[in-house]
């Protein structure tokens, strides 16, 4: 008798729902904010190559919408997209009505009250305008693009605008300044929902940094070294590679060649920052790679990132990010946590 060979079925992998994105068109829209979420946001995958986000357009109809620049855009879907989004995404606009009378026109206010009272709301550069307009920013912290801040706090004279800030997440809703500073908050999405793997995977398909701190100045009065000077950049590489060392102001500018006045001149001008500021910046972001990435003890990781003890690296990461050392690594470690638990 032939012997039967029970087959067992085959497990499926169970593919995640990716997290629903839409990102609301509002004619005429700022056409590089507009395509911000679905190149950043859509290059956000999982470990095994699934999509994390799932990015769509929509309008408040499906016809065409002028964008700066030339062109137009045709949204996939129609206002019906709201009502399911885990995410909206409001990108720039020059719109009328929340641009000069602080006021929505109807038919966007009809569509924005379609908003699940749990989504995630988020504006691009100008789009605070018509969030301002909805009093969704009434008593929350906001940025907006600096050249329009005047304008934004006389028609909101509610929100609580800092112009000199990259992004601001109040609660469940988020904003961001102008234009490239959008990039920077959906890497900051994707960081905060999935953790800094998968953020700065989408970085690197980008092509851009993978993380600039929310509260970095938006204006950078010059970003340049002065013509004919190499300027102060080979010495900032240098100290992001000795982090651990004594990094005073006398012994960068000796690396520099140039005397300690020169040097804080030009670095300012650089950078926009004073070296010393701009120091414990680059060893707050290398302890918290740190704590992403290793099992070193708080203090390893302050010695490591220059920060002394881990009395001193607790102060400056409370001060700087809210939250200490060992809840920062719990955070942006969970998934992984849960994953391997």
């Amino acid at each position: 008798m032939p012997q039967c060979v029970k087959i067992e079925p085959c497990e499926r992998s169970i593919v995640p729902t990716p997290h629903l994105v839409a990102v609301l068109v509002l004619e005429p829209t700022v056409g590089f904010d507009m395509s911000i979420p679905p190149l950043v946001l859509g290059a956000a995958v999982d470990d095994d190559g699934n999509p994390l986000y799932a990015v769509h357009t929509c309008g408040i109809d499906t016809r065409a919408v002028t964008a700066t620049g030339g062109y137009a855009v045709i949204p996939e879907f129609g206002p019906e997209l709201l009502a399911r989004a885990d995410t909206v995404i409001v990108p720039g606009t020059r719109i009328t009505k929340p641009r000069q009378d602080g006021t929505l026109p109807p038919h966007v206010a009809e569509v924005l009250a379609t908003v699940r009272p749990d989504a995630r709301i988020v504006s691009i550069c100008t789009g605070a305008f018509v969030l301002g307009a909805a009093g969704i920013l009434d008593g929350r912290r906001a940025t907006t693009h600096w050249r329009f801040a005047d304008r934004f706090r006389a028609l909101y004279p509610k929100v609580l605008l800092d112009e000199n800030l990259l992004f601001v997440q109040d609660g469940n809703v988020w904003s961001s300044a102008g234009l490239a500073a959008g990039i920077d908050l959906c890497l900051h999405l994707i960081r905060t929902d999935h953790g800094s793997a998968a953020a700065n995977g989408a970085a690197r398909y980008c092509v851009v940094p993978p993380w600039r701190e929310g509260g970095q100045s938006q204006f950078i009065e010059r970003q340049v070294p002065e013509p004919g000077s190499d300027g102060t950049a080979p010495t900032r590489h240098w100290a992001l590679h000795h982090l651990d060392r004594d990094l005073d102001l006398n012994s960068l500018a000796a690396h520099a060649h140039m005397s300690v006045r020169t040097f804080t001149r030009r670095f300012k001008a650089e950078t926009g920052m004073a070296p010393g500021a701009w120091i414990l910046r680059q060893r707050i972001q290398h302890a918290r790679h740190l704590l992403e990435t290793t099992d070193l003890s708080v203090g390893e990781v302050a010695r490591g990132a220059g920060m002394g003890t881990a009395a001193s690296l607790r102060h400056h990461m409370r001060l700087e990010l809210g939250v200490p050392p060992l809840t920062y690594r719990k955070t942006f470690r969970r998934r992984e946590t849960l994953e391997t638990a």
